[in-house]
């Protein structure tokens, strides 16, 4: 099997022969679309999630990348959110700190954490007027098709459930079409209050890396991406872009279910 075999292009997805090769071709991918959009509009608009996910973008912090990418230009923001303080081990925010964030000169405020002092509702909503005022300003865009905030990159994991954000199976909020960031009190994984960008906006995105390592997320794999559809799909299979490029980045243990 070659180093990376492009299986699929609708959906679109990479295997690798490893996670580490995994995260070289992560790597330059994101530095790839930092390019093009710090070339086209001056700005680079990144959404992070927690996981494993921090740990695969460390290629970015090693040469060239971390001496050639425009770090001053980007945006960062989380696609989830757990309400906690952001020195606790289950935030996403300090995952991402320590793992990466500390470790590259992105302007601290371009980086964009949760009000950790309010409630997942206050949290939401005031996590939502923070990206209604970028609009204003023009750090990000909205979608022409359904006027929900356009950002340029979202890298997404995955949970072994095929949850996506703080979307998961059979929750309510995976219908919700109305909000930009909402919030769950009753997450079925701890801690149960987060907060959480809905589906409107991840599938306004103009790119989307779903990375997914590891055997125990084979069988999600295999619902999003097989052949088989089902009326009920997992929140994994219902990241669709109409008007953007979705790439799923897995190893061969998440895979390992697929056919050749």
């Amino acid at each position: 099997m070659a180093e990376a075999l492009i299986k699929s292009e609708n959906p679109k997805y990479i295997v690798f022969k490893g996670e580490e090769k995994l995260s070289k071709s992560l790597a330059k991918y994101t530095a790839d679309l930092s390019e093009k959009f710090v070339r086209e509009r001056g700005a680079f608009t990144v959404v992070l999630s927690g996981g494993s996910l921090i740990e695969s973008l460390r290629k970015l912090l090693e040469a060239p990348y971390v001496d050639t990418v425009e770090w001053a230009r980007w945006h960062v923001f989380w696609v989830d959110e757990r309400v906690v303080k952001k020195d606790h081990p289950d935030s996403n925010y300090k995952l991402a700190f320590d793992g990466f964030l500390s470790k590259v000169p992105i302007p601290p405020g371009h980086v964009y954490a949760i009000n950790d002092a309010l409630s997942p509702e206050g949290a939401a909503d005031d996590y939502e007027a923070c990206l209604r005022q970028l609009v204003k300003t023009e750090v990000l865009e909205l979608s022409i098709d359904n006027g929900f905030p356009k950002f340029d990159l979202m890298l997404l994991g995955m949970g072994p459930d095929g949850h996506v954000a703080s979307l998961f199976p059979g929750h309510a909020l995976v219908k919700e079409n109305q909000r930009w960031v909402t919030f769950i009190k009753d997450s079925p994984k701890p801690p149960p209050q987060r907060i959480t960008f809905t589906f409107p906006v991840i599938n306004s995105s103009s790119y989307i890396a779903q990375v997914v390592c590891g055997s125990n997320e084979s069988a999600a794999v295999h619902n999003a991406l097989g052949t088989e559809k089902t009326s009920d799909p997992l929140p994994a299979a219902m990241v669709i872009l109409k008007d953007g490029e979705l790439t799923w980045f897995l190893d061969e243990a998440a895979a390992s279910l697929l056919q050749d």
